[in-house]
């Protein structure tokens, strides 16, 4: 039975609103419905190198890299206004975002600069309300184990695109790249519309009963601001580790269809289906459950151990990439394995930001790490098509970048932040109130 100090959650936000359970739902809902916009993509690239047969490939990455910017970017300020003024409102500009971005993606796009303006800008800002809002709305909902609702609800945001990625490529088959685009976007706009009608946050000072925590996992009794979050050494280890790992996976997700090319497996079948969205849609399931299976793993045995593991191993994954040229069964098995190492850091990076940072300022504090996957968007849409261009279309180089990256991760992860961490949370006086330095 839950509880509060102050109120009971059912009370306040109705028996449904009121409902954690419900909440974690609607918000994994709500991620599924915006999984494509970052995970389709890639199926959408060989409709739009016919429709733009004139310009470069990496002209048309940066379709992907600006969605990805303007998905991580606005996500402070967003953040900001939802724990100012609620989930609900946020939650549906998001979903008008995202409808709007494919629709008017699908049907008034006439030029690469429209895309980047309906892809890129509309449909990415609406994709990262949607996404901060849930996250941090499954942190406030449950601090008995923040690991696993984190992971569960960034999870529909990996997995989603499992359940659609055929389809959807079944659509563009049929409809072409336009038609699918508009098609489901508005599909996937009304759902999230629906799910924005649900969405609350707890009532203040609301904890689950029988609240205990985790005993490797180190949390803050404080609730920093974003200002005094930015004042900590540990947050831009963690901003930097962030950046860093994501890296090799957006690149693969943003340019799977150019990776198989360049590995010459891009016209093998898999049960008559072809490669990449095959790939994808399994790569989609092992994401997803990266998430839930990671953090859950790190609500017992701690953040910055898992990630240490999971981050090393995701560095010997994406070595591996550079080793299987012209075996399309090779590219089937290990791909899954990537994204089942890299799709973690969706649940332990919220997760941890609420037990360094505090879950009162979750939403803009997170949001602010967030933005780390802007800036590796850069490096692995725009940046990594040009490199590989520079080398006849071989993403050998950019995923020789992304390992070594991953193996400082790791490093940074366990020979760090953790000591870090604990020696900060270790400083903590209380007299009531949280009060001392934050670092």
């Amino acid at each position: 039975m839950e509880h509060t100090k102050n109120s009971v959650p059912r009370a306040v936000n109705s028996p449904i609103a009121g409902n954690r359970w419900i909440q974690l739902i609607a918000g994994v809902v709500a991620m599924i419905v915006i999984s494509n916009f970052q995970y389709a993509f890639t199926l959408f690239t060989p409709g739009l190198k016919q429709t733009f047969a004139t310009v470069p490939y990496a002209q048309i990455a940066l379709i992907f890299t600006l969605f990805i910017l303007f998905e991580t970017w606005p996500v402070p300020v967003a953040g900001y206004l939802i724990d100012k003024f609620g989930i609900r409102n946020l939650m549906l500009v998001g979903s008008f975002g995202i409808l709007l971005g494919w629709v008017l993606g699908g049907t008034v796009a006439t030029t690469l600069f429209h895309l980047y303006l309906c892809y890129g800008v509309l449909a990415g800002t609406g994709a990262g309300i949607i996404y901060v809002a849930t996250v941090a709305n499954a942190v406030k909902w449950s601090p008995d184990k923040w690991g696993l609702p984190a992971g569960r609800t960034a999870a529909g945001f990996g997995g989603g695109a499992a359940l659609t990625l055929i389809p959807v490529a079944a659509t563009i088959k049929a409809l072409g790249w336009a038609g699918a685009m508009t098609a489901w976007g508005l599909g996937q706009g009304l759902v999230a519309i629906a799910c924005s009608l649900i969405l609350r946050h707890p009532p203040a000072g609301w904890l689950p009963a029988d609240w205990t925590l985790p005993k490797d996992v180190a949390q803050t009794k404080r609730q920093f601001t974003c200002t005094q979050m930015l004042s900590t050494r540990e947050f831009y280890v963690m901003y930097a580790m962030f950046l860093m790992v994501c890296t090799g996976g957006l690149m693969t997700t943003g340019n799977m269809s150019q990776i198989a090319k360049s590995l010459a497996v891009s016209d093998a079948k898999i049960m008559g289906i072809a490669i990449v969205p095959f790939v994808a849609a399994v790569a989609g399931v092992t994401n997803a459950f990266a998430r839930i299976m990671w953090g859950s793993i790190s609500d017992r045995f701690g953040r910055e151990y898992t990630m240490g593991f999971a981050f090393a191993f995701e560095g010997v994954l994406i070595f591996l990439m550079t080793q299987i040229t012209g075996h399309p069964i090779a590219f089937m098995v290990l791909m899954p394995f990537v994204f089942l190492a890299w799709g973690e850091i969706y649940a332990l990076f919220s997760a941890l930001t609420g037990d360094v940072f505090g879950p009162k300022n979750a939403s803009m504090n997170y949001g602010i790490l967030y933005t780390a996957k802007g800036v590796s968007s850069i490096l692995a849409g725009y940046g990594a098509a040009l490199v590989a261009a520079h080398y006849a279309g071989s993403f050998q180089v950019p995923y020789y970048v992304a390992a070594v990256f991953d193996l400082a991760a790791a490093f940074l992860a366990v020979f760090v932040l953790r000591p870090g961490i604990r020696k900060c949370i270790a400083k903590e006086v209380w007299l009531g109130e949280p009060v001392g330095a934050a670092s």
